[in-house]
């Protein structure tokens, strides 16, 4: 699958491909990238969204529901992750003989075209540091093309489509996927043990950014302070970055609430970053992105005005709304380390004040392979309201549920659906607390719901 050349000759003026599950976070955007491409893109998705009537929109074709008929006349297929060879349109194109590619596929081969392709990958920070890429990039002027895993109020959408000579991607380790892209500059903020249901292991992880990283054709950017990571580059020649003095690119200066601090690139001072977001996690999504920005030759005076505009991404402690006095946020995290960074810029940022968490865990397998790791995590929020099981490209073969971790944690309650979530929330908040709707499911929904009342 990795870096296949076939796909080449398909993504071509004039000629028809179908996305199956076009209404996705990359799948949209795709699909308007090679529709600019002078292609003629149809697409379906399970149901209609927002996504499928912008693409509608801009005369892209989009079936709801998915069935054989719909790939009639493509001459190429591009899924998404969540579509396996039982989906009745995958099914009938290779029946037909149809090629059937997969989104990172397509993503590469259009890479290919840019001068500059930043790839920014890692287990946690993705989202973020592409966000502070693209703010970064958009100050410099260079019309950058974007691919995001999450809403960004900048673009107003998760992507863009530029006419310069970069591209800026969220490159994801999941399967492999980010072996396909064609990197100038990766970028590897972190490595830890997780999607466990394809690797092995933490050592199969790391050979899996290994890989990634030889992939690089003008450089590495890598995260010094963390010790998978440094196991994971080693052999790669790198630019290190991080807090401690021995990285390259490193942070001086640094306030308490890890907002305001000098970059210093090679002993030099580069930039002062006076940051909207909170936390030490994203003072290393800055750094890497301040790296990323000083290997490519921008001014950090650009640098310094592209992140103090940037307020986080959706989904990244995104703030909501007021309720009874309540402030009322919602987060992405899916991950121990996601938590434990979260709730720790969270003690940071708000100290005394009560951590009402309502946590979504996101798949059986995660839940499964870090069980003990979560129980440890949740157990820091004062009171604790558990979801069930987000089962995304899963199946409960496992036989796990969320009232298995409310077990573990005293206090907590389990909710079987959203409502009871909701419901819950609005018997116990109470002013001045902080409140937080959390994983990557659709947990947000029921804080929104609660907003509303």
């Amino acid at each position: 699958m990795f870096r296949s050349k076939k796909i080449a000759k398909y993504l071509a003026p004039g000629n028809h491909v179908h996305l199956v599950g076009i209404g996705g976070v990359s799948m949209r955007p795709l699909g308007l990238v090679l529709k600019g491409m002078g292609m003629h893109v149809t697409g379906s998705d399970m149901s209609a969204s927002s996504s499928t009537e912008e693409l509608e929109k801009q005369g892209i074709p989009v079936h709801i529901g998915h069935n054989a008929e719909n790939i009639e006349g493509a001459d190429c297929i591009i899924r998404t992750a969540a579509a396996h060879n039982d989906n009745p349109e995958i099914a009938a194109a290779r029946a037909a003989g149809i090629p059937v590619f997969e989104r990172a596929q397509a993503w590469g081969e259009i890479m290919k075209s840019y001068k500059n392709a930043v790839c920014i990958s890692g287990t946690h920070g993705k989202t973020t540091t592409t966000s502070m890429m693209t703010h970064i990039l958009m100050e410099a002027d260079l019309d950058p093309t974007v691919m995001i895993g999450g809403y960004l109020p900048l673009l107003h959408a998760t992507h863009r489509v530029g006419h310069g000579d970069t591209i800026v991607m969220e490159s994801c380790e999941y399967c492999d996927s980010f072996l396909n892209f064609f990197p100038t500059l990766a970028v590897v903020l972190n490595v830890e043990a997780d999607h466990l249901d394809y690797f092995k292991d933490l050592a199969d992880i790391q050979k899996s950014f290994h890989k990634f990283a030889e992939l690089a054709t003008f450089g590495v950017i890598a995260n010094g302070d963390d010790e998978h990571t440094i196991q994971a580059m080693e052999g790669i020649d790198y630019v290190s970055f991080g807090l401690q003095e021995s990285n390259r690119i490193h942070a001086a200066n640094m306030c308490a609430d890890w907002r305001h601090f000098d970059v210093i690139c090679d002993n030099e001072f580069y930039c002062h970053l006076d940051m909207g977001v909170l936390g030490r996690h994203n003072a290393l999504n800055a750094l890497a992105a301040a790296a990323s920005a000083w290997m490519m030759g921008i001014p950090g005076e650009t640098v310094a005005h592209g992140l103090e505009s940037f307020h986080g991404a959706g989904r990244r402690m995104e703030f909501k709304g007021k309720w009874r006095g309540a402030d009322v946020y919602d987060d992405y995290a899916h991950h121990p380390d996601e938590l434990a960074a979260t709730i720790d810029s969270v003690r940071t940022s708000f100290p005394g004040r009560r951590l009402v968490l309502a946590f979504q865990p996101h798949t059986y397998s995660r839940t499964h392979s870090l069980f003990d790791d979560f129980v440890r995590e949740l157990k820091k929020a004062d009171v604790l309201v558990l979801a069930e099981i987000y089962a995304a490209r899963e199946r409960n073969t496992i036989g796990i549920s969320s009232a298995h971790v409310a077990e573990q944690i005293p206090g907590a309650v389990y909710c079987e659906t959203l409502p009871d979530v909701t419901a819950y929330l609005q018997q116990i908040i109470r002013e001045d607390d902080v409140v937080i709707t959390m994983g990557a499911g659709d947990i947000f929904r029921a804080g929104e719901a609660l907003l509303e009342l």
